[in-house]
């Protein structure tokens, strides 16, 4: 019992000790920890001050101004959604003028897509590279088309790669069965039946109520037999 009673004191002398050096160091250091705390709160202070008071109205401007060029895109009037019409900005003008906003995100997507169906692959794909969306249906819709792009320029593996990550970014029943059986669909363009079974597999298993596991089977059946 002495002996329990030794430690404990031993241990609250330790927690004293540890407290009194604590306090000296602060008592030493009281005017540098001082600025130091004043520099951390005028920094958070200045980072909402500038999400309210700058990043929150300019989010709002680029959203009007981008209003037209939304319709230009839904319109199929790719180079005014990308260029303007000299009166409204296009998406490239959102970019450069709202570079930090979610509108400016959202711009290189539409940028990229408008590039992909102008033919001008590769510009596509930078823009759609840079635009950022994990989580949301968007990512992988972005995904794949620069999965489309790498088609488009003859680069099969690259594409067939973005198909299965586009699957996988945002896994649900509409994109990722669709994205899936674009893979399998390079893959069998690329002679690679093996990797093309096992996404259809993965289309009949994963997602049996997806538009595209509804014929499923006459595909899977073709790649078993090219496969072996």
């Amino acid at each position: 019992m002495a002996k329990k009673t030794n430690k404990t004191e031993e241990k609250i002398v330790a927690v004293e000790e540890a407290l009194s050096l604590t306090e000296r160091f602060i008592e030493k250091n009281k005017n540098v920890l001082s600025i130091i705390i004043a520099v951390i709160i005028v920094i958070v202070l200045a980072y909402f001050g500038f999400k309210k008071m700058y990043l929150a109205p300019l989010e709002k401007e680029a959203q009007s101004q981008m209003y037209m060029a939304e319709m230009y895109f839904e319109q199929d009037s790719l180079s005014r959604a990308l260029f303007g019409d000299g009166n409204e900005l296009g998406f490239l003008d959102i970019i450069d003028d709202y570079g930090m906003t979610k509108s400016a995100n959202l711009a290189h997507y539409y940028a990229g897509i408008c590039y992909l169906n102008l033919g001008e692959y590769k510009v596509a794909i930078d823009y759609l590279e840079d635009f950022n969306a994990s989580g949301q249906i968007l990512g992988p819709m972005a995904i794949g088309a620069i999965g489309d792009a790498y088609m488009e320029l003859g680069e099969s593996e690259k594409a067939a790669n973005c198909y299965v990550n586009a699957a996988d970014e945002n896994n649900n029943d509409f994109t990722s069965p669709t994205f899936l059986f674009k893979a399998g669909w390079t893959y069998e363009i690329m002679g690679d039946y093996k990797k093309a079974l096992k996404v259809y597999e993965t289309i009949k298993k994963d997602y049996p109520q997806s538009y595209e596991a509804r014929e499923i089977d006459k595909f899977i059946s073709k790649a078993k037999a090219l496969s072996k």
